[in-house]
């Protein structure tokens, strides 16, 4: 006699291959499970409302200035807003090029850091460094902000001379004013540059980006780091072909997590740049600015429509800073070690 069995749930009949379903698991779960999800959709819920609120807020305080200003407001460079003639086209170039300059100088700082703490530091030193990286993310920028503007800013201008001297066939390099060839030339022209202001912000940053970067390549598959080595890599090879492919969304991320600290970056700027509100592309000259550092300089003396202008600068920046983060967290999701984060 044959017995022949069919699934619930499973068609076919005698013979065939019975096919593969999931099955769906229900349970209540215990108690602390469902208190720790309802305290985390809670605050989940709870960030993204107040994100929403600081919106509106910033929205409802800017509208004044925006309403006479319109589309103006972001090709205008000069900053008058007594005389309704105000924008931040200056301001918010300058704010991304010292971010630019920042990302690049820490991007290399931070890979090379984060990869030599979780492949290459002996087991003795590597938790003192850490804690020293996390130290440095600890210091309060105006530290930094007084480091740059009283050493820093005194010895970089031989390299910024430098640079402008050899490279300022390019107009970002270029120095307008000024002979680089000329030795008696005054170094005055270098300093509180977008530059000396990107140095100091990349610094502050390179903490954060490194800890987010650390944090990946130590999570990167042992199987595949010791096939790796069975195929005869050398540990760079490894590291190439592993743990740097691994670790693609932490960079990414850490990366865009210190371009974000260096677009809002107030008081180090503020300590180090010389305003300007005027379109400065060349990074090596005299005059910057940044939103964050013109509503620092410009908010307690600001009338009641000037407060609504700065308002609006600062939705521009928060708006900004956003879409980078949204931008960030889109190409983090669809990388290796980003997969699943958001399950």
């Amino acid at each position: 006699m044959t017995t022949t069995l069919i699934e619930s749930g499973r068609s076919g009949g005698p013979g065939s291959e019975p096919e593969d379903s999931p099955r769906t698991l229900h349970g209540a779960g215990e108690a602390s499970d469902r208190v720790f999800r309802g305290v985390a959709r809670g605050s989940g819920g709870l960030v993204l409302g107040i994100m929403l609120l600081v919106g509106v807020f910033l929205g409802y305080r800017a509208w004044k200035a925006l309403s006479v200003a319109k589309w103006s407001f972001l090709t205008t460079a000069a900053w008058e807003p007594d005389s309704k003639h105000f924008g931040i086209a200056a301001v918010l170039t300058g704010t991304v090029l010292i971010g630019l300059v920042a990302i690049v100088i820490a991007l290399p700082l931070a890979l090379g850091t984060a990869l030599y703490i979780s492949e290459y530091a002996p087991r003795r030193i590597k938790r003192t460094l850490v804690s020293l990286v996390d130290l440095m993310a600890a210091v309060p920028s105006v530290v930094y902000g007084l480091w740059g503007a009283f050493f820093l800013q005194g010895h970089v201008t031989g390299t910024s001379r430098w640079i402008s001297q050899y490279f300022g066939w390019i107009p970002l390099f270029k120095v307008d004013g000024v002979d680089p060839h000329d030795p008696l030339a005054t170094a005055t022209v270098y300093t509180s540059s977008t530059f000396i202001a990107g140095i100091v912000v990349a610094l502050m940053v390179t903490p954060i980006a490194t800890s987010v970067m650390r944090e990946t390549f130590t999570q990167a598959p042992g199987g595949e780091r010791e096939g790796a080595f069975a195929l005869g890599a050398t540990k760079w090879g490894m590291i190439r072909t592993v743990v740097l492919p691994f670790g693609v969304g932490g960079i990414i991320g850490g990366t865009m997590l210190g371009l974000g600290r260096a677009l809002g970056e107030t008081i180090a700027v503020y300590m180090i740049i010389s305003p300007v509100f005027a379109i400065q592309p060349h990074l090596l000259q005299n005059g910057a600015n940044s939103v964050s550092a013109l509503i620092a300089l410009r908010y307690g003396s600001a009338s009641s429509f000037g407060t609504s202008a700065l308002m609006a600068a600062g939705l521009a920046l928060f708006t900004m800073t956003l879409v980078v983060n949204f931008i960030a967290s889109s190409i983090v999701a669809r990388s290796r070690s980003g997969a699943g984060a958001e399950a």
